[in-house]
């Protein structure tokens, strides 16, 4: 139940959005940023029923109220004719939640879930901040550029997208226990069963894993170990068996492979190289943690954006591309010419790390709060 206090007796602050942990990590990271700027802050997060938001955001402490609110589907389908009727509840229940809780800042992050609470929140003269996490915005994000007080930014030549005077380049908020990986090194090889006298390479799809880059890396596996390089394998849940049963049957040692890695701190601390795809959380983190990386950009998001996140590395020498239909020929190949190319390897790392923003969280938070009336 919403308490019902005045404004100003503390200060209350709404964090809207989700739907994929490229939004809703951001968003954890931003609430958790603003307790430690602020001792009794009231944060209640607003997303959508039945998407991650729901589960994520109660497990990292904080309140949160669902919308009944979903995306528009790209193909044909009959749930666009619920679309309508959905956006007008939810608008009429972000009135009520904005009217009731008494924001003294609203933080958009994207996602459809924000649509409806930044349109209620704007419509009640409060300020608005948006995060946008992609070098190509959603399209809930750019439909509220214009409801929007600031726009924090990841990605530079953004004015494309929102107004220029709007825009600040903070970073993506990343979550600190990750991209924490000084003096971890020991420690993490110990973890994952591996040696310190070979090299490591971590490979991720992320949470649900990438078909095309499992593949290669089963194709090549053989190879790779050959070479005396060692891997952490983060499949997804849908190829940890092929993955396990790849591995008995080459014999190979020096291959850690999970579904899931919960120590990403780990990862990262033990690997000399590391092959993602290219969300731009996923992007964050690696540059965040300064590791040389090979992006393979997801073909199957909207409007292609993880290309595009690749790219502001790649333009820079900030990474290397390898293009999804290339995994399966190419993975072993590009992997071992990294590896063992120091020269490459420490160029990468000092490329990425100018483009490495590690307070990103506490930036935006300071800016939010800046943004109050009497603050």
């Amino acid at each position: 139940m919403l308490q019902n206090t005045h404004k100003n007796q503390n200060l209350r602050v709404i964090i809207a959005g989700g739907g994929t942990g490229g939004h809703v990590f951001p968003a954890i990271a931003i609430g958790k940023a603003l307790k430690d700027k602020v001792f009794d802050v009231q944060i209640l997060f607003v997303g959508a029923k039945n998407r991650m938001e729901m589960q994520k955001v109660p497990a990292a402490g904080f309140h949160i109220i669902g919308l009944d609110i979903a995306g528009l589907q790209r193909k044909l389908s009959w749930k666009n004719l619920l679309l309508p009727v959905k956006v007008i509840r939810s608008l009429a229940a972000s009135k009520q939640i904005v009217k009731r809780f008494k924001p003294d800042v609203v933080i958009g992050v994207g996602g459809y879930a924000s649509g409806p609470l930044i349109w209620a929140a704007a419509g009640q003269k409060v300020p608005v901040l948006l995060q946008e996490q992609n070098s190509y915005p959603g399209i809930t994000n750019r439909i509220l550029a214009k409801k929007a007080d600031k726009i924090c930014v990841a990605f530079s030549n953004m004015e494309k997208y929102f107004p220029k005077e709007k825009l600040f380049i903070t970073g993506n908020p990343v979550r600190q226990d990750v991209i924490q990986v000084e003096g971890k090194y020991d420690d993490a090889l110990q973890y994952f069963g591996l040696s310190a006298d070979k090299p490591v390479v971590f490979v991720t799809g992320g949470s649900l894993g990438a078909t095309s880059i499992n593949e290669g890396v089963s194709k090549h596996l053989g190879h790779i170990t050959e070479q005396n390089i060692q891997i952490i394998w983060q499949t997804g849940i849908s190829y940890i068996r092929q993955a396990q049963e790849k591995i008995k049957e080459l014999g190979v040692d020096g291959v850690f492979a999970s579904a899931f890695i919960d120590r990403m701190d780990y990862a990262f601390a033990a690997a000399e190289v590391v092959v993602s795809r290219a969300g731009a959380i996923a992007v964050s983190e690696i540059s965040a943690v300064r590791k040389p990386a090979v992006l393979v950009p997801s073909p199957n998001v909207a409007e292609d954006h993880q290309t595009k996140n690749a790219m502001a590395l790649v333009n820079h020498h900030a990474a290397i591309l390898l293009k999804d239909d290339k995994v399966t020929s190419d993975f072993g190949q590009v992997i071992t010419a990294l590896v063992f190319d120091e020269e490459k390897k420490q160029k990468l790392k000092e490329k990425i790390a100018g483009m490495a923003y590690r307070e990103a969280a506490d930036v935006i938070a300071g800016m939010a709060i800046g943004m109050i009336k009497n603050a």
